[in-house]
């Protein structure tokens, strides 16, 4: 990825413009950590990018982005701009393309996303990202008070890289955040959901979760409960302990399995009807929330003689030849009477003692 991202800025630079690999690429690699995807800036215009690449993914030509498949490496690729004006504490309203790297540098918000790689991989530290880095810092680009008004997401943003990172909040920036963490309410439900999940996602998060407490922000992100959650490896789990279904949007698997793991809170996850009705994956999260090996979870799921209707070693088709009857609502009753049978060990799931017994009962 490095070396295309390199081939690709000079691919730039050699029609006249300048390019750098910007943001959190530059930042990973310093940390010897992985990055997705690669953040280009440039003082080209799009439509002057857009003639060197024909094949643009995207664009966003109002905020001066187009997004770039090269040699199978996804980049977004964004003109030096400053940041005038801010609406909705959100968005840029106004923004001027300019000539200045260092320009473009001071609108971005962290220093530690500052850091900047040229044509020939020589690192570029205007802010002092790498001092940053070294204390495992996060520190705002300008004044803390201004730049969190500009853009509330800047609040869960701070957060979610201390989380991730296991770095400090800078002291100054810690305070506005808590000052300002009403302003969060202003932000759209979507981009505050994309920030939780990554801290909640994050095999750090007991402590992104411990700022989110501390800073005073759960009534702000609509979550108050946050504050007796239990800490859990899997995202998901988190989240329903939240009671935010009607605050967040969720797609509609987690909305589907954060209901299940409601109705699984108060149940015997060990109990092999429970595993067999709920399944294993819904079971194992639920052990999450109930301090149950998930160990013990798989051991007894794996003993299990039938995990779902279909592992029964008789067919519906069958049960109506044997009943002489046509397909009808007796199924369901004589299905569900085979399932808790085998289940308890009281008839062996083999076809000739099914047969056995439908023709003994039933018939």
């Amino acid at each position: 990825m490095y070396n295309t991202a390199l081939k690709l800025i000079n691919k730039i630079t050699s029609f006249g413009y300048k390019a750098y690999i910007v943001g959190g690429y530059p930042r990973d690699l310093y940390l010897k950590r992985s990055s997705k995807d690669v953040d280009i800036c440039t003082d080209a215009r799009p439509r002057e990018i857009m003639q060197i690449f024909p094949d643009i993914v995207t664009s966003n030509v109002e905020y001066g982005t187009v997004v770039l498949m090269y040699e199978k490496v996804r980049f977004e690729i964004t003109t030096f701009r400053k940041e005038n004006k801010y609406s909705n504490f959100r968005r840029p309203v106004d923004i001027t393309y300019t000539p200045s790297l260092e320009e473009d540098i001071k609108r971005r918000d962290f220093t530690i996303n500052t850091l900047c790689i040229d044509k020939d991989g020589q690192r570029i530290d205007m802010l002092k990202a790498v001092k940053d880095l070294d204390n495992k810092i996060i520190r705002m680009v300008g004044d803390p008070k201004i730049r969190l008004k500009e853009d509330a997401l800047r609040i869960l943003r701070a957060i979610r890289f201390a989380t991730i990172l296991d770095f400090e909040l800078e002291p100054v920036l810690k305070a506005y955040i808590k000052k300002y963490g009403y302003l969060l309410k202003k932000i759209s439900k979507e981009r505050k959901k994309s920030e939780l999940d990554r801290i909640f996602a994050s095999s750090n998060k007991a402590y992104g979760i411990k700022l989110l407490i501390e800073l005073k922000l759960c009534d702000a992100l609509d979550i108050p409960a946050l504050r007796d959650a239990k800490v859990t490896p899997s995202m998901i789990a988190t989240w329903s302990q939240l009671n935010a279904l009607d605050k967040y949007n969720f797609s509609a698997n987690e909305r589907e399995t954060i209901k299940t793991l409601c109705e699984l809170q108060d149940k015997d996850i060990l109990d092999v009807h429970v595993l067999y009705k709920y399944g294993l994956y819904e079971c194992s999260l639920a052990a999450e929330l109930q301090d149950i090996s998930k160990k013990e979870i798989n051991e007894i799921y794996a003993k299990m003689p039938i995990h779902s209707r279909l592992d029964i070693d008789i067919k519906p088709a069958a049960i109506c030849e044997i009943l002489d009857k046509s397909p009808g609502s007796f199924l369901k009753e004589i299905i569900g009477d085979l399932e808790t049978k085998i289940l308890d060990g009281k008839l062996k799931n083999k076809n000739k003692n099914i047969v056995e017994y439908i023709t003994n009962n039933y018939k």
